[in-house]
């Protein structure tokens, strides 16, 4: 799904340098039958199901927002935390689908970005503006783990304090996204210098500080605008039904705890999605990006919900960006029975969340 904007470099102790990156001999070569497995016996398993994508979207937003209204209505606190959770839940998952608009060909779902954007990227403040063109460089092999990665830190060779941190910032995120669509871009219409501040750096999803987005052009300029005049439309009238008493303070706030804490599965998800081990910042093969990445595959069952949409065998999804959610788990099972004990595919499977937050933990404890 949205991986939240975090800490500045200083911040975090880790600090690129800014000479220009030398290729670097790989460590790992590519695992040839692997890649070559992958494309053959996937070949299928490309073209998204719209019926699929449609009735798991409309499913999501319904139980979402109709757990919400319960959650603001609801009296007491056990019933409260009970909606509570369902809403979180299920807004997640609906937020998840920005992660596919991303890779969706044009065309192949009409209207679904609109839909998406109207009930569900726009209220949460996410439009997927924020997500296309941003996260396609989380893909490119030369951009993989380096510094041009807006969603890559090398978490595991940071300080200990930069997980909780990383972790707080992501859960706050509703709360900055809504100051930059009601305060910021406002502004920035005004000020080139702000103009730029805002589209460059942020207008992204991501979790690393030193990524400039490129400017929209051509159709995308287009969508760009059109998501961000409805999202700063919507910030306004929210804040001022709430200053007019229309919208009640504590359904305001009810909101924005079930958006923070929606945010903040995500970024565990987010913390976990990678073993963040590239310290050197630099391109590395397409094997070392998979192997980089985390599968966790049935039969852990509750994957599905910290990881739904797919983002469970997101190794995976390094390895085939192409293929839609509901395919990749029969992708899984293809390619699991398919190649041999050593094959690197087998490598990423991890049983489940607590482990991968614990190994990452154990590997900044070792940096003091």
């Amino acid at each position: 799904m949205f991986e939240a904007k975090t800490f500045a470099p200083e911040e975090t102790g880790f600090s690129p340098a800014d000479a220009p990156r030398p290729v670097r001999a790989p460590k790992t070569n590519d695992d040839k039958a692997m890649l070559k497995a992958a494309a053959q016996l996937t070949r299928d398993l490309n073209r998204p199901d719209a019926r699929i994508y449609w009735a798991d979207l409309m499913a999501s937003v319904l139980v979402g927002y109709g757990a919400l209204v319960a959650t603001i209505l609801a009296g007491p606190i056990g019933f409260k935390l009970a909606f509570g959770a369902v809403a979180t839940l299920a807004l997640y998952r609906a937020g998840s689908f920005i992660h596919e608009i991303s890779h969706i060909k044009r065309g192949d779902l009409p209207y679904f970005r609109l839909v998406w954007n109207l009930a569900v990227g726009v209220p949460l403040f996410a439009p997927s503006f924020m997500y296309e063109g941003v996260h396609n460089q989380h893909h490119a092999k030369t951009k993989f783990g380096t510094i041009d990665d807006p969603e890559y830190l090398p978490l595991a060779s940071m300080r200990p304090w930069s997980l909780p941190l990383f972790m707080l910032f992501g859960t706050l995120a509703p709360v900055l996204l809504l100051f930059r669509f009601a305060l910021l871009a406002p502004l920035s219409f005004f000020s080139s210098r702000l103009r730029k501040q805002v589209v460059e750096k942020y207008s992204g999803l991501q979790i690393n500080p030193d990524f400039r987005r490129a400017w929209p052009e051509g159709e995308f300029a287009r969508q760009f605008t059109y998501q961000e005049v409805g999202s700063v439309i919507w910030s306004w009238l929210l804040i001022g039904s709430v200053a007019a008493g229309v919208v009640p303070v504590s359904a305001f706030v009810t909101f924005m705890v079930v958006a923070c804490a929606l945010m903040g599965l995500n970024q565990l998800r987010t913390l976990v999605a990678h073993l963040w081990e590239n310290d050197e910042r630099k391109p590395v093969t397409v094997t070392e990006q998979y192997l980089d990445s985390v599968n966790v595959p049935p039969p852990n069952v509750l994957s599905a919900l910290w990881a739904p949409v797919g983002l469970r065998y997101h190794a995976l999804h390094h390895l085939l960006p192409g293929v839609p959610y509901h395919n990749l788990g029969k992708a899984h099972a293809r390619l699991s029975a398919e190649l041999d004990a050593g094959s690197a595919y087998h490598k990423t499977t991890a049983t489940g969340l607590w482990p991968l937050v614990a190994n990452l933990a154990r590997q900044t404890l070792k940096r003091g």
